[in-house]
C-alpha cells in the first residue's frame, strides 16, 4: 500500500455537500442534515489502514467526548472495493460496530466526496466552524502506528478553539497514511478535480 499526505484544504473553503448511505443505519445522509451549528468534523477512514487501525480508540473516545459539547462526526470511506474488498460496506458495519463507533460511518461509493474534499490519505481530518468554512485540515496528531499513543492532540485543539469561539491555529500540518484507492476509471476525472 502506498502511504501519502494529505493535501490539506484551504482555509475558510465551504464544505461541500455531499448525500451518502451510512453503512450501520442504512440510511442515506446527507451534510446539511446533520451538520453542526458549533464545529462539524469529517475524516475519510478505511478499514484495512494501519494508521486508522492506530487512532481508532482514541477517535472513538474524541468524538463521544465532544459529541456531548455539540460537536458533529461523520465518518467516510472512498476506497474502490474492487480493489480493496476489506473496505467493503459490509465490513465496514463490521468495524463501526466492533469499534463502537459514535458516529455514522458513510461509503462513498462513486469517490465524489473524496474527489470534492480533495481526500489524499485515510485518515483525512477536515474541520469546519459554525459558517461550515473550513478552520481545521490535516492531521490527527503527530503520531504514528508502532511510534507513540494517539493522543488526537491536533483535533483536539481545533475543537477546543471553536467551541470557545476562538481562531483556530493556522500552523496546521498535513495527514499522512494509506493512499486513497481509487476506482481505474476515475484517475482521469481525479485528476481533472486538480
Amino acid at each position: 500500500m502506498a502511504f501519502v499526505l494529505s493535501s490539506m484544504m484551504e482555509l475558510g473553503t465551504k464544505a461541500p455537500n455531499f448525500r451518502l448511505r451510512d453503512t450501520v443505519s442504512n440510511n442515506f445522509i446527507s451534510l446539511c442534515d446533520i451538520k453542526s451549528d458549533i464545529a462539524t468534523v469529517i475524516v475519510f477512514l478505511c478499514n484495512h489502514c494501519p494508521f486508522v487501525q492506530h487512532i481508532n480508540p482514541k477517535l472513538v473516545e474524541i468524538a463521544n467526548k465532544y459529541q456531548e459539547l455539540g460537536v458533529t462526526f461523520i465518518a467516510i470511506s472512498s476506497n474502490d472495493v474492487e480493489q480493496s474488498p476489506k473496505d467493503a460496506p459490509v465490513f465496514m458495519k463490521q468495524i463501526a460496530e466492533y469499534h463502537s463507533y459514535p458516529f455514522p460511518y458513510l461509503y462513498d461509493e462513486h469517490q465524489n466526496a473524496a474527489l470534492t474534499y480533495e481526500a489524499q490519505s485515510t485518515p483525512d481530518f477536515f474541520v469546519f466552524d459554525h459558517n461550515m468554512e473550513c478552520a481545521y485540515s490535516g492531521r490527527f496528531d503527530m503520531t504514528r502506528p508502532c511510534i507513540a499513543k494517539a493522543t488526537g492532540q491536533d483535533l483536539c485543539n481545533a475543537l477546543d478553539s471553536l467551541i470557545e469561539g476562538k481562531e483556530v491555529d493556522s500552523n496546521q500540518y498535513p495527514s499522512m497514511g494509506s493512499s486513497i484507492i481509487w476506482k481505474k476509471s476515475y484517475m482521469n476525472k481525479k485528476n481533472d478535480f486538480r
